[in-house]
């Protein structure tokens, strides 16, 4: 727990993770969603901050939004060595994997470590990207939850040093209306609800509110929405299951829902009215749902 008056560490969803083993495929088919991404960007990642980066068996590419971004990440070289165990991830998860921004990954690791949400240590993270400039190193430090507190899907704390790299201006603007990640569904068994929402508040550091079936985790940029099995048709109409508890679907927000859901229809991709909005199904959003706001 911060200090009376000091801001919480976690304070934002950075971003949330797709893994592919088609990063080409799943990459056309979010640009036929709407989004504009940046190109292709290896990984290197040191186990410890300091020690040199070294090449992994993935890459991604980003549809990115000023602050927050969607990661593509594709399993490129399935024989590279595997330090985050990618492999383990896509096995196990069968929904997103969720990033959490942090503005102190030192206080952020020393908080969930105090708290028996973390054992592991902060790693680094690289990748070389292109700007206007020429090629530039992104950085991030990291902290992973440990997994035995996160049945619904992988979830790390990060904090990035370098995010003009990520969010570079041209990126930004995206032929749907995206203007970032408005939220991610948590779905859970109606008789789990207060469990998940006691463990995601000590994990953001934050108090949650009541909003019809959902109890919300707002960030200073994005919440977290966890709500009962026997609300989820009301909200996602149609969509099965693979599990509980899951991080089940990601909402984007827009400028123009609207515009957002012809411009996708007109790439002959369906989409399913929500009380908010729309979404496209997992099926035809490479795996978990993708739901649509106004902003």
């Amino acid at each position: 727990m911060n200090a009376p008056g000091t801001p919480p560490d976690i304070d934002y969803i950075d971003h949330t993770v797709l893994i592919t083993t088609d990063l080409a495929a799943t990459s056309a088919r979010y640009e036929a969603l709407g989004f504009t991404l940046s190109p292709t960007s290896p990984h290197l990642l040191a186990e410890r901050p300091g020690e040199p980066p070294m090449p992994t068996c993935t890459a991604n590419r980003c549809a990115c939004f000023g602050q927050s971004f969607i990661e593509l990440l594709g399993i490129v070289d399935p024989a590279a060595p595997d330090p985050w165990g990618v492999h383990h991830l896509r096995e196990t998860y069968r929904g997103l994997l969720m990033t959490l921004g942090s503005r102190d990954i030192q206080a952020t690791a020393h908080r969930l470590h105090a708290t028996g949400l973390a054992s592991t240590g902060i790693r680094a993270l690289e990748r070389e990207v292109r700007t206007p400039e020429g090629m530039r190193t992104v950085r991030a430090d990291s902290v992973r939850i440990d997994a035995i507190h996160t049945p619904e899907g992988a979830l790390q704390a990060t904090q990035h040093y370098t995010p003009q790299h990520v969010h570079q201006p041209h990126y930004l603007d995206h032929p749907n209306g995206a203007v970032g990640l408005h939220s991610v569904l948590l779905v859970v068994s109606d008789d789990e609800m207060d469990v998940h929402e006691e463990r995601y508040a000590q994990l953001l550091d934050t108090d949650a509110w009541i909003e019809g079936p959902k109890h919300v985790l707002p960030l200073r940029h994005g919440r977290v929405e966890i709500v009962p099995r026997s609300a989820l048709d009301d909200l996602l109409p149609g969509h099965p299951l693979p599990a509980l508890p899951l991080l089940a679907a990601h909402t984007v927000a827009v400028t123009d829902v609207t515009a957002a859901r012809e411009f996708i229809e007109a790439n002959q991709i369906s989409t399913y009215a929500t009380p908010s909005g729309f979404y496209v199904a997992a099926q035809d959003a490479c795996g978990v749902p993708l739901a649509f706001t106004e902003s």
